[in-house]
Formats: structure tokens, C-alpha cells, sequence
């Protein structure tokens, strides 16, 4: 049986970061839950110390102004790997779901990797502010053409996807709407970086030209006046849509898996109150997402056991977590690129959502194709004996003594995971871990002492193959 704050407190490092090894959940439980909290919501305060991008730099140039995805990629999943902030990752990586924005269009990693520096540091703050910067990003204009939005020749497209999918939701706004915020947005476009140049290799800049912008009387969600930008999404924050969505993305991202975004106006959310509770804590804060996780990771609702393994890993969550849990990739080194062509393999191309729309999350993660992917990649880390990671969970394994079958499976469950299957799953694993032939037991010689770790790393990977270790 799991130890019980061990559980909770790996729960809470899955949601709020890409799990953890027993080493950290046990440092992290004698600091206690709370106090866990408080550190992943404000690492600055708590003295937790950021990348030094300048070591990742040097041992791997590529990743600087990075001219392709491999290396843009590669960049941002050793962040993620790496880091002692996980929660700044884990909701840039969240922001970077919602507000899909891709190198299949936008063509410079440089740029998608300032956005995600933007998701990094104002990522927990106000989701107003959240909004009005992202309105204001290069990669942003771009992807959703609002350099094209003239006062004389309005496109709809960022006015579109600003109520649709970044705060509103389909259904509550009208067409009219849609047109209203449009000429509300223009003149907000990309600073040409040379005469004669818009878009080339080099940084680019937000620009406001005011000679663009039709300053005409717009009316909007039953509003009338001379709106601009930061106006609209004044109007979208008051309006209670935005908040029920932000809620539901919130609780379909830490909690547990809801049906796709399109069926949220046909489908009522799994926890009603769980929703309300969160949208009560973004309004009452005044739209801060920082308050409004604080409640969400202390309440009841996310503490309760049945949404524990609630939620299918993304690819990114999988890949990220397994390297955190076996200790790879801890230096700079080349090949950290060969991570982020694995989560495109598993069906997630970082920093290249396929549509606006972003990823479809939950059960449609899993496919024939990607399930095959997502195991194997997993049993070979885990059963690789040679990371620091899995070296660990044997020594640990080797100090209990002489272990039955039995007894090896539940203890490569617990340190795994803790992870807890079902009876029949659990007796199927200890059927195969007994097939091994004798006793696993600890042994005296170095011969006897690789059987007993090669035996480990079978168990694991086992355990990789189960439906429970691809859920988080």
C-alpha cells in the first residue's frame, strides 16, 4: 500500500509539473503539501534558481536565435526536463495548447521560442494581461494574419479565434461581433525590421500604426464606443463566458480529461462545482491565474483520489516525465533534439500544433499508431538499468532484502509512482515477473547483483506497458 502522502504529493507533481522521482516526493512531503504549492506558484520568491541558458548555449550553439524546429524544440524540452520550476513549464505549456500558434506558418523558431518565454513569465499572472500581450506578439499576428487587417480591408481571423477559442467559446457572440473586434484590432501589425524587409531572420517587433486603426464608433458584446484592442478585451473579461471557459480549460488541463473543446457548449462539465469553484477564484482575483491555481491545487476536488489517474499524459507529458524519472539528459549534451522528434512521432509536434485549434487532448492521444510509440518508448527507458534514475529504484529495491515476485512488482510499483493498477492487471504482472524463473532475490556477487537489476528493469518495464503509467 502506497504511502499516502507520497501519493498525493506525486498527484500534485504530475498536474503541476512532469512528475517527480522518490528522492524529490519525499523532500517535498516533509516540506509539506501546502508549502509544495506555494514554491511551484512563485519560485522567485521561494529563491528557486532558473536555466542557465548561457551553459545550455555553449554546449549546444544550435539552440541560440535556433534556425530550425529540431533545435528550437530541443531547446524548450530540456527546459522542461531540467527544471527546478516546473509549474512556470507546465503552463507555458498549457498556454502554448490554447493558443496555438506553429512553425508550419510562422517559419522562424526564434520568434515561437519568445512566445513561450512570454507564456513563461506572465503565464500565471492576469489573463488580461495574458491576452492583450499575446494580441501584440509577432508569431501571434502572424499566424492569424492580423498584419492583413487594415482599416480599409478588415480580416477577421484574429477577431475570430480571440472569442472563440481564446476566451469566450462558440455560441456567445455573434457574427457582428466577430467584424466589431476585427476593426478594433487594426493597425496592429509587425514593425518592418529593415526599409523594405517585413519578415526575414531577424527579431521582430509589435507595432502600432495609428494612420491603420479605425478609430469608428464599434459595437461589441452590446457595447457602443470608439474601441480599440485593450478595449475589446476589457469587454471580454466582464463578460461571464470567458470566465466559465478559462474554468474549463483549467480543470481539463490539472484535473482531469474533458471532451474537446468544440462540445463544450453540448456537454456539461464532469465536476460542475469544480468549475464553479475555479471560476469564482479567477473572478474574485481579479482574473489572476496564479490566485486561481493556488485554489485549485489546495482544494478537495483536485486532492480526491478518483481524478488521480484522470487525465491521458500528452506525449510531452510522457517523454518529459519518464526523462525526469530516470535521471537522462540532466547535461546539455547533444541529442536532447531526438526528444522532441519522439513527441512528434506520439502525435505532438512541439512548437507545430496542426491547426488553431491546437491538440485534441485526452483519449484521442491514444491512437494504434501512437500507443505502440508511446510503450515502447517508454519500456526502453525504464528497463535501461544504467540511469542514474532506475539505478536508484534498484538500490532501493536491493536494501528490503530477499524479494518474492510479489514483492518486486509492488515495490517497483510504488517507487514508480506510486502507481496502482487493478488485481487482475497487478497478478498478470506478477505472473510475468515469476515466469523470470526463481525467486528475485539480492545477491552477494556482481553477477548476481545484474540479475537482480536486470530483473527490475524488466518489472518496469512492464509496468510502462500498462494502461495506468500512460495516464497522469
Amino acid at each position: 500500500m502506497a504511502d499516502k502522502n507520497i501519493a498525493l504529493m506525486a498527484h500534485l507533481m504530475r498536474r503541476a509539473g512532469f512528475g517527480a522521482d522518490r528522492e524529490e516526493l519525499e523532500a517535498r512531503v516533509k516540506k509539506g503539501y501546502e508549502a509544495t504549492v506555494e514554491e511551484l506558484l512563485d519560485p522567485d520568491t521561494h529563491g528557486i534558481p532558473e536555466i542557465d541558458d548561457a551553459v545550455v548555449y555553449r554546449h549546444n550553439p544550435g539552440f541560440y536565435n535556433a534556425g530550425n524546429q529540431k533545435n528550437a524544440g530541443g531547446y524548450w524540452m530540456y527546459r522542461m526536463v531540467n527544471t527546478k520550476r516546473p509549474l512556470e513549464e507546465k503552463v507555458a505549456l498549457l498556454w502554448h495548447q490554447i493558443f496555438a500558434t506553429g512553425l508550419g506558418k510562422v517559419g522562424h523558431p526564434p520568434e515561437m521560442l519568445a512566445q513561450i518565454e512570454m507564456f513563461r513569465k506572465i503565464g500565471m499572472g492576469s489573463y488580461h494581461t495574458l491576452l492583450v500581450e499575446l494580441s501584440k506578439n509577432p508569431a501571434m499576428i502572424l499566424w492569424l494574419d492580423n498584419q492583413e487587417n487594415h482599416k480599409d480591408s478588415v480580416n477577421e481571423n484574429w477577431g475570430r479565434e480571440l472569442l472563440e477559442l481564446f476566451s469566450m467559446g462558440h455560441s456567445n457572440y455573434t457574427e457582428e461581433d466577430v467584424k466589431e473586434v476585427a476593426r478594433a484590432f487594426t493597425g496592429w501589425t509587425i514593425a518592418p525590421r529593415f526599409e523594405g524587409i517585413l519578415f526575414n531572420r531577424f527579431p521582430w517587433e509589435f507595432e502600432y500604426r495609428a494612420e491603420d486603426h479605425d478609430d469608428g464608433e464599434k459595437v461589441i458584446l452590446g457595447h457602443r464606443g470608439r474601441y480599440n484592442g485593450e478595449d475589446v478585451i476589457d469587454l471580454i473579461m466582464k463578460h461571464p463566458a470567458t470566465t466559465r471557459f478559462v474554468a474549463r480549460h483549467l480543470y481539463n488541463f490539472f484535473v482531469a480529461d474533458e471532451v474537446q473543446v468544440p462540445s463544450w457548449q453540448d456537454v456539461a462539465p464532469r465536476d460542475p462545482v469544480a468549475i464553479n469553484i475555479i471560476g469564482e477564484a479567477f473572478q474574485s482575483s481579479d482574473y489572476d491565474i496564479r490566485s486561481t491555481l493556488r485554489v485549485l491545487f489546495n482544494s478537495d476536488f483536485f486532492k480526491d483520489e478518483k481524478v488521480w489517474f484522470g487525465r491521458v499524459k500528452s506525449p510531452t507529458e510522457l517523454v518529459v516525465g519518464t526523462m525526469r524519472l530516470i535521471g537522462s539528459h540532466q547535461f546539455p549534451q547533444p541529442g536532447i533534439t531526438k526528444l522532441e522528434v519522439e513527441t512528434d512521432i506520439q502525435g505532438q509536434a512541439i512548437l507545430n500544433p496542426p491547426s488553431v485549434e491546437g491538440w485534441h487532448t485526452g483519449a484521442e492521444w491514444i491512437n494504434s499508431g501512437s500507443l505502440v510509440s508511446r510503450v515502447n518508448f517508454s519500456a526502453d527507458n525504464l528497463g535501461d538499468v544504467s540511469f542514474p534514475g532506475i539505478k536508484s529504484i534498484v538500490e532501493r529495491l536491493a536494501k528490503q532484502g530477499d524479494l518474492t515476485p510479489e514483492n518486486l512488482l509492488d515495490g517497483c510499483l510504488d517507487l514508480i509512482g506510486p502507481v496502482t493498477v487493478g488485481e487482475n492487471i497487478r497478478q498478470e504482472l506478477i505472473d510475468h515477473v515469476e515466469s523470470g524463473g526463481g525467486v528475485a532475490r539480492v545477491g552477494t556477487t556482481d553477477e548476481e547483483n545484474e540479475i537482480f537489476a536486470h530483473r527490475v528493469g524488466q518489472a518496469l518495464q512492464l509496468i510502462a506497458a500498462t494502461r495506468e503509467y500512460q495516464l497522469t
